[in-house]
């Protein structure tokens, strides 16, 4: 099998790795960089439970090849906190209850953070739109969508 090296960025490192010119960048993430977060529901881009962003772009690492993180910057929910500190959108999925077996649960905050990054003030119904492609059996949307709105309201209070 052949294998390839790739210089990347991931969460704001520099990270280097040889991986199968076959293995996606989920796959990377878990087995090789010992990423567990990112979390593997479908394997075929349906859920979005491996939501990572690659160049600002939300996408299923899933569906990405390990080598396509070349010269690219890839951002996972290990990145979202600050050292000891959670994001707004963690702390607020925790103040919702918006989680319960959290294998969805790191895919929803990546794609959250990225709606949050490109309109920082959505509509319920933007919020919806932005999470459909994330798949939740445990806590029903509901829970999600308020954490996702408090979190915006207090990341625009912060930046005031």
């Amino acid at each position: 099998m052949s294998h390839s090296h790739v210089s990347t960025t991931i969460n704001g490192q520099a990270v280097q790795y040889a991986c199968p010119t076959d293995a996606s960048l989920l796959e990377v993430l878990r087995d090789q960089l010992g990423m567990t977060g990112t979390k593997e529901g479908c394997g075929s881009g349906d859920c979005g439970a491996c939501s990572v962003s690659l160049d600002g772009r939300l996408v299923c690492s899933c569906l990405v090849l390990g080598v396509e993180a070349q010269g690219r910057t890839v951002d996972t929910i290990e990145g979202m906190a600050d050292k000891n500190k959670l994001h707004t959108l963690q702390t607020k999925f925790l103040e919702h209850a918006a989680l319960q077996c959290g294998i969805c649960t790191p895919g929803v905050l990546v794609a959250a953070r990225s709606l949050l990054e490109k309109n920082p003030d959505p509509t319920e119904q933007e919020v919806r739109y932005w999470l459909a492609g994330n798949l939740c059996r445990c806590t029903g949307y509901d829970k999600i969508i308020r954490a996702v709105l408090e979190a915006a309201k207090a990341m625009r209070e912060e930046q005031a």
